[in-house]
């Protein structure tokens, strides 16, 4: 029997690939986690309309469980919602897509500890390896863009450009981490094997955050 299990979900390369990856492996992902902050009404990790993940979601056949959450108890409400979804949906254990730092794997352990779960993390490697993930997902069939960069490292000409072979020639000209682990950049998958429709994104305008920069696609529909 599949050990059911929910996947936090930012809508990028790395939950997209963790995805992929645990259904290869036989986990059944009966959910999807996205937080969803109180103060801003966006997705925590990438600052997207909540629109934009339900269509991940309808696409993907797999319902999104939204954490509404205050930036000042963060962990407290995540931890109550993965025991929420263990009642709800039975699950055994919680994915994250994370790679490589440990202050991450720490959280979610210990999360996944408080719970009562199991946490799974089915990309964990080495920095050194960053390189080689990126060129498995631009050959995975899956389609993304970037759709958010730190200021400090990546101009805005990154903004909107697709993760394929010249997207992953230029990254390495770079000095940051080939998958963006540091938050240099974000991207929104659209598209791929696992999806059952194309999600189309539509009149991008460039927005100036405080230490990034992002699109705000007007529209976002399937095609």
């Amino acid at each position: 029997m599949k050990k059911r299990i929910a996947l936090s979900w930012s809508g990028g390369k790395d939950s997209c690939m963790a995805l992929h990856t645990l259904i290869q492996q036989g986990y059944e992902i009966v959910s999807l986690v996205t937080t969803v902050p109180k103060e801003i009404g966006r997705t925590f990790g990438h600052g997207e309309r909540m629109e934009m993940i339900r269509l991940q979601s309808e696409a993907l056949s797999i319902p999104v469980y939204f954490i509404e959450c205050q930036l000042d108890s963060y962990t407290e409400q995540f931890i109550q919602a993965v025991k929420d979804l263990k009642t709800h949906y039975q699950i055994s254990g919680i994915a994250y897509g994370d790679l490589y730092l440990d202050g991450h794997r720490e959280w979610g352990e210990k999360v996944a500890e408080a719970a009562g779960v199991e946490a799974i993390y089915p990309l964990w490697t080495r920095s050194e390896n960053a390189l080689d993930l990126l060129e498995q997902f631009v050959h995975s069939g899956y389609q993304a863009v970037v759709i958010r960069v730190r200021e400090d490292v990546l101009d805005e000409s990154w903004l909107g450009r697709v993760l394929d072979d010249s997207f992953l020639k230029d990254i390495q000209k770079v000095a940051i981490c080939p998958m963006g682990e540091y938050g240099e950049y974000h991207t929104f998958v659209f598209d791929g094997p696992l999806f059952s429709k194309r999600i189309q994104l539509d009149k991008p305008e460039v927005v100036e955050l405080e230490t990034t920069k992002k699109l705000e696609f007007k529209t976002c529909q399937f095609i």
